[in-house]
């Protein structure tokens, strides 16, 4: 069997805002997905500092409810990273929609608490990953409008769970069941080993990266995606 048959481990982030250098986390949702069935584990954090009001329409979450019920951050991250760490070194791909904001934040996040990054703590890079969103560009590149989880759950058929997207466990549930539907409209997505997949996706990131940079400076704006996948 290959890789679609699992173990999967899906990540996502609710977050402070939308810069992965900067920005603290909020919620984390681990999932686990096999042949036996689905597991989830959450962690709601204090971040330390306030959260704004544009990330809290996003996701619900107040600076109130996060410091009177989130865990220390430093203690949550830490069993965040062991996870993930554990998932990469036993060759299990962790799926996350847009996995350069949440794998970039949480790297930062442990050096900020003084923490192993989970690169460090591999001796490595951080692999096998499955972004839908990289394959989504890839392999339906000419189809017109937005790229959001939203969006793409519309594209493939995808129901996300009562009360909608935007908390951490609901996201990820999607994703993988996004990515599952992705992959019977491209079975040659199936055929891949993880590794060679993991490999071109990084391809596929660079060529999207430089040509929507391209296609900003024809505009008078400055391209500034980063080519670099999945961190």
């Amino acid at each position: 069997m290959g890789w679609t048959h699992g173990p999967l481990l899906g990540f996502d982030t609710e977050t402070t805002g939308v810069d992965p250098t900067r920005d603290r986390v909020v919620t984390v949702a681990l999932v686990r997905r096999d042949a036996s069935g689905t597991v989830a584990r959450t962690w709601l954090l204090d971040p330390g500092v306030e959260i704004p009001a544009a990330a809290t329409a996003v996701h619900g979450i107040t600076t109130e409810h996060a410091r009177a019920f989130g865990r220390p951050p430093r203690e949550a991250l830490e069993e965040v990273a062991t996870e993930i760490a554990k998932a990469f070194a036993t060759g299990t791909p962790v799926v996350a929609f847009n996995a350069c904001y949440d794998l970039t934040l949480l790297e930062h996040e442990l050096r900020r608490h003084r923490l192993p990054t989970v690169a460090e703590r591999l001796g490595g890079p951080l692999r096998p990953v499955v972004d839908p969103l990289v394959l989504d560009r890839e392999h339906d590149r000419y189809r017109r409008g937005k790229r959001t989880l939203g969006t793409l759950c519309e594209v493939y058929g995808v129901t996300p769970s009562e009360g909608g997207l935007h908390s951490a466990e609901v996201d990820v549930l999607a994703t993988l069941d996004v990515l599952g539907r992705m992959v019977e409209r491209f079975p040659a997505l199936a055929e891949l080993d993880v590794e060679s997949l993991h490999e071109a996706q990084v391809v596929a990131h660079r060529r999207w990266a430089e040509d929507f940079n391209s296609w900003l400076e024809k505009r008078g704006r400055r391209g500034d995606v980063s080519p670099d996948w999945p961190v």
